[in-house]
């Protein structure tokens, strides 16, 4: 499967349709392809978008590769976890310690590697996933969050949820979701119909790391 020069490797269809929304938005270039293993292996997750990422960092013909995958619930270690991937590359990467607040992006150390970004969802700092992200995007002083927050809340302390603490924030946006105009639409879909605010300074930090990095 031949994915171009430059391309962005995302953990799932989440992550995929709500940065495409994004870019479409903002009028990114579209300089680079987005890609999840789903389109090769159905149902892959976090493990196989790093095999993919390593894979595309010893191809030679690449030349930018970008990585967007959930922190969960250790930011640290999901570092870690991206440097020690580039490092087997033996490739001579100058790694951070830690990720840059705006986004990461490690210089290519000769002409012919790819440059390399990482962005470490939701914002490189804190816990979380897509999910917290799309939360992010919520209008400005919008009101029904603290309602949905507070469902959630009742559910969970009554031992009612039927998903995953891990997973409230899934829950959380989806909840948002289903109380808007047009009940449960996708987040990539909210982000094209402004009811996410694709102007949120997130949004911005996010398309400017893209930017930088294939632009």
């Amino acid at each position: 499967m031949s994915l171009g020069s430059a391309h962005l490797w995302v953990e799932g269809k989440n992550d995929f349709h709500v940065i495409a929304a994004l870019c479409h938005y903002h009028h990114v270039l579209e300089s680079f392809a987005i890609v999840t293993p789903e389109t090769m292996v159905p149902g892959a997750g976090v493990d196989a978008v790093f095999r993919a990422f390593r894979y595309s960092l010893m191809e030679a013909d690449k030349r930018a590769v970008g990585l967007v995958v959930d922190a969960d619930q250790d930011v640290d270690g999901r570092w870690q976890q991206v440097i020690t991937i580039v490092n087997k590359t033996n490739q001579g990467y100058s790694i951070p310690p830690s990720p840059a607040l705006q986004g990461t992006i490690i210089p290519a150390p000769s002409p012919e590697l790819p440059r390399i970004g990482v962005w470490l969802m939701p914002d490189n700092t804190k816990m979380g996933m897509v999910e917290d992200f799309a939360a992010m995007l919520l209008p400005t002083n919008d009101k029904l969050q603290t309602y949905a927050a507070k469902v959630l809340s009742e559910i969970e302390a009554a031992g009612l949820n039927g998903y995953l603490i891990s997973h409230h924030s899934k829950a959380f946006i989806h909840t948002w979701l289903a109380w808007q105009e047009n009940p449960g639409m996708p987040m990539g879909q909210a982000i094209t119909a402004k009811t996410l605010s694709p102007e949120s300074p997130i949004a911005h930090q996010f398309v400017d790391w893209l930017n930088r990095l294939f632009n």
